[in-house]
């Protein structure tokens, strides 16, 4: 995969690999590391890549699985995200990062067990019970019980903090 292939088949995939990356780092440093180690295996298993799903079903599936990975050999996750500010090539492109509504849901999304957090993110991109099912590797009937519960976790978390 050449800089050109990077450019056309990672970058536009940069705010999904940025929110999943976020919600399983407690600081920019991890978050830079995290990051920067999805992009370097999508760049080096894109040849596994046997068209089944969509090209952003396989990057949603490999950033998890990455975050999963890299989340299990850190024991330093235990600190909060150490700043708001995030590398300016991602504050520029993905304004989601801003504002203290978010900063709140994402402390609040990492509360969530490891599986629960890239559910939720899938579920915030809008995909569908299937795709989601079909990223994080269980079944379709599980996802919207799944969901049902982990927004009932979210709301009493946030109202706890929010009010």
């Amino acid at each position: 995969m050449s800089s050109d292939s990077y450019t056309s088949s990672i970058l536009p995939y940069a705010p999904i690999i940025i929110k999943i990356c976020r919600a399983y780092t407690n600081s920019e440093e991890d978050f830079e590391d995290y990051y920067q180690e999805v992009c370097l295996q999508i760049w080096k298993s894109h040849k596994s890549f046997s068209k089944q799903s969509q090209w952003s079903t396989w990057i949603y599936r490999v950033a998890l699985n990455v975050c999963l990975t890299l989340l299990k050999k850190s024991k330093q996750h235990q600190q909060r995200f150490a700043s708001d500010q995030l590398p300016a090539e991602f504050s520029e492109k993905n304004r989601a990062f801003q504002g203290e509504s978010v900063n709140q849901l994402y402390l609040a999304i990492r509360q969530l067990s490891e599986v629960d957090r890239g559910v939720i993110l899938l579920y915030l991109e809008e995909k569908s019970y299937q795709e989601i099912a079909d990223i994080t590797g269980t079944n379709t009937n599980n996802i919207g019980v799944r969901i049902k519960r982990i927004k009932e976790r979210l709301k009493k978390t946030l109202d706890g903090k929010v009010n």
